[in-house]
């Protein structure tokens, strides 16, 4: 059997989602996103190194007020700890672990990795502007059968479909 050909069934997929999302609000009273993880190590970070600073800044403060708990150790730091371990187990598993970058033949890889690192820091600006990552919004939202989550599912596709037309000749 060729694993590199293996794929997951996407029904399946989206109702282990589902599952998970009821598990995520039934243990912890929140749904399922990425950008939380991030925003409490930049907090735990900050805090060790300048604890003074982060108990009068206005940003800090309120997150910082029990010395005993740390923020790194909320459930969503180790969530991402687990999707990033998942995808080294998958990638393992399939053949696909190895170190490449992915572009279309008529970009260099440098222009690659600046495009990519250029908007890993657009959607870590927006997620903190919109307090929170896109895929935690919808999924979150639609998980509670939110209006905003369904809304914000049409507008970021919506938004993606539009974009993409400008940045097409990038990837073709």
């Amino acid at each position: 059997m060729d694993r590199s050909k293996t794929y997951m069934n996407s029904y399946l997929a989206g109702i282990l989602i589902g599952v998970f999302m009821i598990a995520a609000y039934y243990f912890s009273g929140e749904g399922l996103g990425a950008s939380g993880a991030m925003k409490a190590v930049v907090i735990t970070a900050v805090n060790d190194i300048n604890h003074d600073y982060a108990k009068e800044a206005h940003f800090f403060k309120a997150r910082v007020k029990d010395e005993e708990k740390s923020p790194a150790k909320t459930w969503l730091v180790f969530e991402i700890i687990g999707v990033i371990a998942g995808a080294i187990l998958s990638a393992a598993i399939y053949g696909r672990l190895k170190l490449q970058v992915v572009k279309a033949p008529h970009i260099t890889n440098k222009t690659r990795l600046i495009a990519a690192l250029i908007g890993g820091i657009l959607f870590g600006v927006g997620s903190q502007l919109g307090r929170g990552c896109t895929s935690g919004m919808v999924m979150s939202g639609m998980g509670v059968l939110s209006l905003s989550g369904f809304i914000g599912l049409v507008a970021i596709f919506g938004g993606g479909y539009v974009i993409a037309y400008f940045f097409r000749k990038l990837w073709i």
